[in-house]
Formats: C-alpha cells, structure tokens, sequence
C-alpha cells in the first residue's frame, strides 16, 4: 500500500527528552532504590531506544528484559486487540519491576501487559511512558511516570515508528500530511 506523502515537524527535542529522563531516573531510583535488583522490561518494539537511555541513566542494579505486544500492526490506529508476540525470558515472582513502553494511546496494550505481569506475582510493578495521550484513553490506566503528555497527533521518533518508518529520529516529531487541505 503506497504511503501518502507527510512531513515530521519536530515535538520534543533529543536535548528535551534528555533532560526529562534524567529527572525520570531520579524519581525511579528514589521508589526503587532498596531492590536488590530491578528488572526493567521493555515493550517492543516502540520502547528500545526509550530502554536504552533509561537503563544508562539509572543507577541502580538492573535487569533488561523484553515482551513484545502489539495491537496496531503497520496501521495509524489501535486495533484494540492486544497480542503478545514475544513474552518474558525470565521469572518475576518476587521481583521488583518496571514495564517501559513508548506511547500510552488508548491504554489496551499496557493495561493488558500489566494485568499479565501482575498475574505473575512480582513484588513490584510500576510502569513508564515516555508519552501520554490522555485524550484517546479507553481504558482506565495511567502510567507511574510518564514523560510527556501529549495531544492527540500522530508521533513518530525516538522508537516509535510509522509503518516501520522513523523510528531512528532523535526526537519525537509529529506526523503531517501533505495531501490535507
């Protein structure tokens, strides 16, 4: 399917979301800062170069681990069914953890994976976004942290992509299309 032509205007800059993880990390540490260890799990794809910032930043013994869960597949909107693709390597019973994802849209897909790793027993479960959209929210859900909210546009960078496309920004940039009056 040929893609309509579109332009990124940039959002949040790479110095913004810098500064802002730095400040995450610091709250993080401080509700954390007794764990023996934190596994820190990363919702694939969207959150990996999210992850990988926050666990350089945190300074704290750590843990990374993945699940992968979609419910958009290479389409603008949620299809609301949330699939788990890749799950867990390793155990959380009794471990203290933090679900990183990239984008909190209409809440199904971190809803869905914190009622599952909860399911599992952890000691802990807190969990990050890097952007919120409150106004498209269906479910009640909201992150521990969040890190920007939002309006309601879509966003490409920093991770999060647009048919597999953008996600090697530096930032967030906002998606507009040139075909639009």
């Amino acid at each position: 399917m040929p893609q309509r032509p579109y332009v990124i205007d940039v959002m949040i800059s790479a110095k913004t979301i810098a500064a802002r993880i730095e400040e995450l990390c610091d709250e993080i540490a401080q509700e954390f800062g007794d764990t023996d260890k934190l596994v820190v799990v990363g919702l694939l794809r969207g959150s990996f170069v999210f992850i990988a910032d926050l666990v350089r930043e945190l300074d704290l013994p750590i843990e990374v681990d993945f699940l992968e869960a979609s419910s958009y597949g290479d389409g603008m909107e949620s299809s609301r069914e949330v699939r788990i693709l890749k799950d867990l390597r390793g155990a959380i019973e009794g471990r203290d953890v933090l679900v990183v994802e990239d984008i909190v849209d209409t809440g199904h897909t971190l809803n869905h994976v914190t009622k599952l790793l909860e399911s599992r027993k952890p000691a802990r479960l807190k969990s990050i976004a890097l952007l919120d959209k409150p106004s498209r929210r269906e479910v009640d859900f909201r992150s521990d942290w969040i890190g920007f909210e939002i309006p309601d546009e879509f966003v490409v960078g920093y991770g999060i992509d647009f048919a597999q496309r953008n996600r090697n920004l530096p930032h967030i940039g906002k998606v507009r299309f040139t075909d639009e009056a």
